[in-house]
């Protein structure tokens, strides 16, 4: 589930050619959604401790989650004289691991909602900044540019 909704976030960063797309934002979904179920699921077995008791608090992975992926998104922004790109895209990584997370737990619908707010956002919105704004299509975006193929002897 994880997978197929960050697929969905990830075609609209592929449409726009931003650097991070498809594969990336499942990668981050997946991975999300499988530190969620351990964190949820693995230590919630009580265990002996030298008092007796075991405290364990499982909201800890979810929180590192969170800051693994503002580290990841970091990433994604580029800043260039007074000009900041990529923060949309950094913050569509952010949503992927929330929706991850989101499926980890069992809130598939809430997952899916969130999806498409998401969506509805990246895609219905544009026009509507653009005319209120006179942004242009890229204004908050990182491009990716193509490397120089190198032949041989170079």
């Amino acid at each position: 589930m994880a997978a197929l909704f960050a697929a969905a976030l990830g075609i609209e960063r592929e449409w726009r050619r931003q650097s991070a797309g498809f594969r990336t934002h499942i990668l981050v979904s997946v991975g999300a959604c499988l530190f969620t179920v351990v964190g949820a699921y693995a230590f919630n077995t009580p265990g002996e401790s030298a008092s007796g008791v075991l405290r364990v608090d499982i909201s800890r992975v979810a929180s590192q989650v969170v800051v693994g992926i503002g580290f990841l998104g970091g990433g994604a922004i580029l800043k260039s004289g007074l000009n900041v790109r990529g923060l949309t895209t950094a913050a569509n990584l952010w949503l992927a691991a929330a929706v991850g997370m989101s499926v980890g737990v069992g809130y598939y619908f809430a997952a899916f909602i969130t999806v498409v707010v998401a969506l509805l956002a990246l895609t219905g919105l544009r026009p509507i900044e653009r005319r209120l704004f006179g942004k242009a299509a890229a204004d908050d975006d990182v491009r990716s540019v193509p490397r120089r193929r190198e032949g041989p002897g170079e």
